[in-house]
């Protein structure tokens, strides 16, 4: 369902906008089935319905200690092109894509159906790794320790912080890849599902007793990790 307050009708900016909806819509054969349409600020809010077999539903809280954690593609590209769009960073050849990880993100829908039986806990990266997992460890009552040499992210980002270049995958938002979680005797059928539809993931740390969010430096070093990533209130 939709709901679209509009300040004025205007046909052309609908246009675009109902392009651009229903193209994505079609993609994941979803339908448009109802919602509201009047005048007000503008503001788009979608909300959508769907079924999944209870045993292979992905939750947060399933996570369990020895599982590896993964993520989907490359993280921090959205935050990247957040700081270029605000004019932060000296824009170079190339740019353009980081801008477009902004603004027209991809969701990973196969790769979320592929993990259905393999992922023991799965989320979405919306408000940042940091954030984001916490919330699988929370629900899971787990701890979790990540290898920062590990994590997939564009050369172009590291070298804005070379020294600590991490900081800004772990808290940047709007990738929209997945993060989840997946037991040793499932990791050969992680391969083979993710291979076969060509998504790319990575390996970036493990589950762990305890709780918190712990980062284990490049010189092996062990450090607890206290930002939040994106709060929606502050």
């Amino acid at each position: 369902t939709l709901a679209l307050p509009l300040p004025e009708a205007d046909p052309d900016w609908l246009a675009g906008f109902s392009a651009g909806f229903f193209e994505l819509a079609r993609r994941h054969d979803v339908a448009l089935v109802g919602g509201d349409t009047c005048h007000g600020p503008l503001s788009v809010t979608v909300q959508i319905m769907g079924w999944a077999p209870p045993e292979q539903t992905l939750k947060r809280s399933g996570a369990r200690v020895g599982d590896g954690i993964y993520v989907t593609g490359c993280i921090g590209d959205a935050g990247l092109g957040l700081r270029l769009a605000q004019g932060g960073i000296e824009p170079v050849e190339g740019d353009d894509y980081f801008i477009q990880r902004l603004n027209r993100p991809t969701p990973r829908i196969d790769a979320g159906l592929a993990l259905r039986g393999i992922a023991s806990a799965a989320i979405d990266l919306s408000d940042g790794l940091a954030a984001d997992l916490g919330h699988i460890l929370d629900q899971s009552g787990v701890a979790a320790v990540i290898d920062v040499a590990a994590l997939p992210v564009a050369p172009r980002l590291k070298a804005q912080a070379p020294s600590r270049w991490w900081q800004w995958p772990l808290t940047a938002g709007d990738d929209y890849e997945l993060c989840f979680t997946v037991a040793a005797a499932n990791e050969a059928r992680l391969s083979a599902a993710l291979g076969e539809i060509d998504c790319p993931f990575t390996r970036i740390g493990e589950i762990e007793a305890g709780r918190g969010l712990n980062l284990r430096l490049e010189d092996g070093r062990r450090l607890e990790m206290n930002s939040q990533g994106y709060r929606h209130f502050e």
